[in-house]
């Protein structure tokens, strides 16, 4: 822990993200206990959701750095990019900073005018990796557009599902829920299956962030008309926006919205879900709306279910609209270190230290800088990490929020497999993770665990199991030979298949319709774009009630 308040520079002691901000006083209770009239039976916990802080306050750009510095290497393979730049070439907002890639590269734009003064590896914010080759660009003020990014594209030209995979990855559109998982490669996979519903995740169950839900109050439109585009991307027959009960300034917004984007076959609702963590979790949404709950290891487009985050819906319209690639996102900037916490709409590439000097600066001592919430945040080494799509939050912790307890011996007490989301045994994954039981962790749905946290929460023996699980994960693999690698994975994926399979025979008759043509829904697609640029884009509910202290 640092001994006074750090230079918008100062490194802070970097931590396991179990350590992050603590949760007073957790409720065990489930969604099913709270919400039995729809007789879900997704468990979860109560905590507090450190929101109201940084809601309290309307959401504000952020000012333009001197500096931003952007990673050249993004999606999940970036083998096939290249830079499409060189030191000292002057670069626009919105011009490609890369080329090459397929669907599961997605391409990097400048976010604004300047030169490029550097391209080197830098360390970076995001789930998967820690460093990257970056574009160093000096800002020259003028926030100049590149004009090719300022046309509006023309999705009836993509004429196979490839090609609309890869103009959304070359448009810089991965999921900004925290994931980051490419949009493209989502909505292939989603075109190989009939899809029931497609769900806009706009729960934000964790603590401390509030991005998505000052997004909702002030851009109503563009996440409807977003998702929207999307069911029609998709095919699939309806859609749902779902809100945490906690956020009633968003609801009434999209609410009010609605109605006038014309979808006169109402396709799209809009539902709430009780406020309980880890309620938006991929897999507990589908189970929580629809009460289907998706096989291990299958993914929820293999039967029918496509999420996505309310953030990549509305760049998902801004992109349609207007041809503007994902150069900005909205980010939380909060935590008790903070002078003035709050919401702003950043440039991508620009520095957490800007940000932080944005909201007052610090207030003193930084125990821990995270990025993302307090349960599945990314401890930070310091604030000279630009701010990429996954930074979703960025919590500047005291140590008052800190849970710094001494771990002792497991007392069986069964918490941990009560509150499971996932519906594990985490005492068992724990036991056999200690003495690298491999065969054990399997049998016991080792790779089933979403790493939520809900178990170190309410352990009573302070035993930091989701970095356990965590670790065990990657140790069970690299255990492996290369051979038996690959006849692993391959044992998998059939085993997937099998289970895909047998939930379609216990479904039967439940299929998605038969989607309309591609060239149809693309042109359908165009006509939600075009009803809904004519409507106003931006809400004057901005700020006020919003989560739990």
């Amino acid at each position: 822990m640092t001994e006074s308040a750090p230079t918008q520079s100062t490194p802070t002691q970097s931590a396991p993200p179990e350590s992050v901000p603590t949760q007073s006083a957790p409720t065990q209770s489930t969604l099913a206990e709270r919400d039995r009239r729809r007789g879900r039976s997704v468990r979860g916990i109560e905590l507090p959701s450190h929101k109201t802080a940084s809601t309290q306050h309307a959401l504000a750009p952020a000012p333009l750095p001197t500096t931003i510095i952007l990673p050249l290497e993004a999606g999940l393979s970036a083998r096939d990019l290249r830079p499409a730049v060189e030191t000292g070439q002057r670069v626009l907002r919105g011009q490609p900073l890369v080329q090459g890639g397929g669907p599961l590269a997605t391409w990097t734009h400048a976010s604004t005018s300047g030169v490029v003064r550097l391209l080197q590896r830098r360390r970076i914010a995001h789930p998967r990796r820690r460093e990257a080759l970056c574009a160093v660009i000096e800002v020259d003020g003028r926030d100049e557009p590149y004009a090719e990014a300022a046309k509006r594209p023309d999705p009836t030209q993509w004429d196979t599902p490839d090609k609309v995979g890869v103009a959304l990855s070359r448009a810089g559109l991965e999921g900004l829920g925290g994931a980051v998982f490419p949009t493209g490669l989502k909505l292939a996979a989603a075109g190989r299956h009939r899809m029931r519903l497609v769900i806009v995740n706009g729960v934000e169950c964790e603590p401390y962030i509030s991005c998505d839900d000052m997004l909702m109050r002030t851009s109503p439109r563009d996440v409807l008309a977003g998702a929207l585009a999307l069911v029609e991307l998709t095919g699939a027959p309806r859609g749902v926006v779902a809100v945490e009960e906690d956020k009633p300034e968003a609801l009434k917004a999209l609410q009010r919205a609605l109605p006038s984007l014309g979808d006169t076959q109402q396709r799209l609702t809009i539902e709430t879900v009780p406020t309980m963590y880890p309620a938006g979790g991929e897999r507990q949404l589908i189970q929580a709306l629809t009460g289907d709950e998706v096989p291990s290891l299958a993914k929820p487009t293999d039967i029918g279910y496509l999420c996505q985050n309310v953030g990549t819906v509305a760049a998902l319209y801004r992109y349609f609209a207007s041809g503007e690639p994902v150069t900005s996102r909205i980010t939380t900037v909060t935590g008790s270190a903070i002078a003035t916490p709050r919401n702003l709409d950043v440039r991508l590439g620009t520095r957490i230290a800007d940000l932080v000097a944005a909201c007052g600066g610090y207030t003193g001592k930084v125990a821990r800088l995270v990025m993302g919430g307090s349960m599945m945040g990314v401890a930070l080494e310091d604030d000279d990490i630009p701010v990429g799509r996954a930074a979703n939050c960025i919590v500047a912790a005291s140590a008052e929020e800190l849970r710094e307890d001494a771990e002792v011996a497991c007392i069986r007490c069964g918490n941990c497999s009560n509150v499971c989301p996932a519906y594990l045994l985490p005492q068992e994954l724990n036991a056999a993770a200690k003495h690298d039981e491999f065969d054990l962790l399997e049998t016991f749905g080792l790779f089933d665990c979403i790493e939520c946290g809900c178990c170190d929460v309410v352990c009573p023996s302070h035993i930091p199991l989701a970095e356990t699980f965590r670790v065990a994960k990657r140790r069970l693999v690299q255990a492996m030979a290369p051979t038996a690698r690959v006849r692993w994975l391959d044992a998998r994926e059939q085993l997937r298949r099998q289970r895909v399979e047998s939930w379609d025979r216990e479904h039967n008759g439940q299929a998605g319709a038969e989607p309309p043509p591609l060239r149809t829904r693309l042109e359908a697609v165009v006509e939600i774009v075009e009803r809904a640029s004519r409507l106003p884009a931006v809400t004057v509910t901005s700020k006020g009630e919003g989560g739990n202290a």
